[in-house]
């Protein structure tokens, strides 16, 4: 993702059309996302005894949002919370990347030390689909960054593309 982002050049901070993130907006996105998720298990695991276990409906809710987030003419709207700790200016990427590694080494220990009762046991809220259990967060967060690479490469064909492309472009949706 970071690579993807870096390859646009000067262009990562640039915003396809109104209303769109740049490609640093999305990184900055999925580093505030996975922090949160992070953080979210973290204090779950603090609270072990009592966490509910994940049932059939829990089951049902992840595959429809695993199913959401892999359909590509699907788009969402980040949450209130998380696009507000999305500016409009975010630091570049270079100075994303650390960062990112660092959320990244995080999540790593948090699930290395992930305590084996509670593998069935609900200990992350995803804001659309409610309760999940660790395998099923692990899922939302592929299908999360799956999601956002799309988003990228769109991003890219849109910023990249030469000045004089643009109305090409626009009339060939």
């Amino acid at each position: 993702m970071l690579d993807m982002a870096q390859a646009l050049g000067d262009k990562s901070h640039q915003v396809p059309g109104p209303g769109q993130w740049s490609a640093d907006q999305v990184v900055q996105h999925l580093l505030v996302a996975e922090t949160g998720i992070g953080q979210y298990i973290d204090k779950k695991v603090q609270q072990a005894e009592g966490l509910d276990k994940a049932g059939l409906l829990t089951f049902v809710k992840s595959r429809m949002l695993r199913l959401a987030l892999r359909l590509p003419f699907l788009r969402f709207k980040a949450p209130r919370y998380l696009a507000a700790l999305t500016p409009d200016t975010v630091p570049t990427l270079a100075e994303l990347r650390p960062e990112w590694e660092r959320v990244r080494r995080q999540l790593e220990r948090t699930l290395n030390e992930f305590p084996s009762p509670l593998l069935n046991r609900m200990i992350f809220k995803h804001p659309r689909s409610g309760m999940l259990n660790i395998y099923q967060t692990l899922d939302f967060m592929v299908d999360h960054v799956l999601h956002h690479q799309r988003q990228l490469e769109r991003i890219t064909k849109a910023v990249a593309a030469p000045a004089g492309a643009d109305g090409a472009r626009q009339r060939g949706r």
